[in-house]
């Protein structure tokens, strides 16, 4: 029984080692989510999803059913995550000189506007349908750069830089998105409330508060008022994080901001986005047909994850190395970066996280369902044939 239980943990300890690891868990939660919809237990996962779950203090009361606390709640620590992640790149790593971002960010640039435009024109006729643009823009991170470790020591560190700074220039893209077209109706009470608690943020941050958990707790407050404010709630992670030093006096063996990133991270991969892609992977596929698949708004989202990622991503960055604005990093060949442009249409839980709020903004309950299937359709046949390509092109060790 010990001998069990001490293989079983080393078991457990050795995936979690993996880069893969986060990628393999999005892809078992997404099939278990599909699995439980569209079985006898669909009843139970819609039951599990609309669990209704209120928080009250005083006159305060936050009342919302548990997928919309993972929605709103759960993704802010994922987006405090990126926001950390963003802002160690800009001070001190691959973000932090102009010539090393600029090839990945024209990349990210191409692929945000091509997927966005082809999106549109196929749904140019249908305004509540047109509210979804910005979902084949996504990228998700954690399948892109999973399947791309699968291919071991074959990948050039330069190719993993390029796909890391990429994904993180479109997350950055994402959040703007989000910031300028996803927000509610706001109140202005909520609104100055929340800017008060930023205020609180930045000044603990000049007055050297180094402690996390003070973040977090005025974070938290700040999370309640952006909630209210009409503003995505998931934002207010990205503000905690910029406020989090990163870099502190001298003495402090880790600063605060790469303390609470490690400690986040395990957090985020093998719950947050598992549970977020489980709550929202869930499609029941009866009564769907060939009419559902040839909708305007699944083929826009597949054709821009599929065609207009590689498209947008391959042919900005071709053009402007053609254009002389850019260079063709050193010991990186066009195939590859052809190859990493495909994966980059893996867009799964950011998209999954977008439709939510497009469609769950203008009450277009069809659009909602049938986003789903445009999103893992686009973002299979890119990893699939991104696969392909990288393993025809990436070297070969014997």
């Amino acid at each position: 029984m010990n001998k069990l239980a001490s293989r079983t943990r080393q078991f457990f300890a050795d995936f979690a080692r993996l880069e893969a690891a986060g990628g393999i868990l999005l892809m078992v939660a997404t099939v278990l989510a599909l699995w439980f919809s569209n079985s006898q237990l669909a009843l139970w996962y819609t039951y599990f999803l609309t669990i209704p779950v209120q928080v009250s203090i005083g006159q305060l009361i936050l009342a919302k059913p548990l997928v919309l606390w993972i929605n709103d709640g759960l993704m802010a620590v994922f987006f405090l995550l990126v926001g950390l992640e963003i802002k160690r790149e800009l001070l001190e790593g691959q973000l932090s000189s102009l010539s090393q971002v600029m090839f990945p960010s024209i990349g990210a640039l191409g692929g945000m506007v091509v997927p966005a435009l082809i999106y549109a024109l196929f749904n140019l006729a249908d305004p509540a349908a047109l509210h979804g643009w910005a979902i084949p823009m996504a990228t998700d991170i954690a399948f892109a750069l999973g399947i791309l470790t699968l291919f071991g020591r074959r990948v050039p560190i330069a190719l993993k830089f390029f796909l890391l700074t990429l994904a993180i220039m479109d997350d950055i893209g994402a959040i703007i998105v989000i910031a300028l077209f996803y927000s509610g109706a706001l109140s202005i009470l909520s609104m100055v409330l929340a800017c008060v608690a930023i205020g609180v943020l930045f000044a603990m941050n000049l007055l050297g508060v180094t402690r996390p958990r003070a973040y977090l707790i005025v974070g938290t407050i700040l999370w309640i008022f952006v909630l209210k404010s009409g503003i995505h709630a998931t934002l207010a992670g990205v503000v905690i994080a910029f406020a989090i030093p990163l870099r502190v006096r001298e003495g402090i063996e880790h600063s605060p901001a790469m303390r609470l990133e490690h400690t986040l991270h395990p957090w985020s991969t093998f719950l947050i986005l598992p549970l977020f892609a489980f709550a929202n992977a869930g499609v029941p596929l009866g009564g769907m047909g060939l009419s559902s698949l040839l909708h305007p708004v699944p083929l826009g989202i597949m054709a821009g994850l599929f065609i207009g990622k590689q498209a947008g991503v391959f042919g900005f960055l071709y053009l402007a190395v053609r254009a002389g604005l850019v260079h063709l990093p050193a010991g990186l060949s066009w195939k590859e970066i052809y190859g990493v442009a495909i994966l980059c249409g893996v867009g799964f839980t950011m998209s999954l996280f977008i439709g939510s709020l497009a469609f769950e903004m203008e009450g277009c309950r069809l659009c909602t369902s049938i986003n789903r299937i445009g999103i893992m359709l686009g973002s299979l046949f890119s990893c699939v044939l991104g696969a392909i390509v990288l393993h025809r092109v990436l070297p070969r060790h014997t």
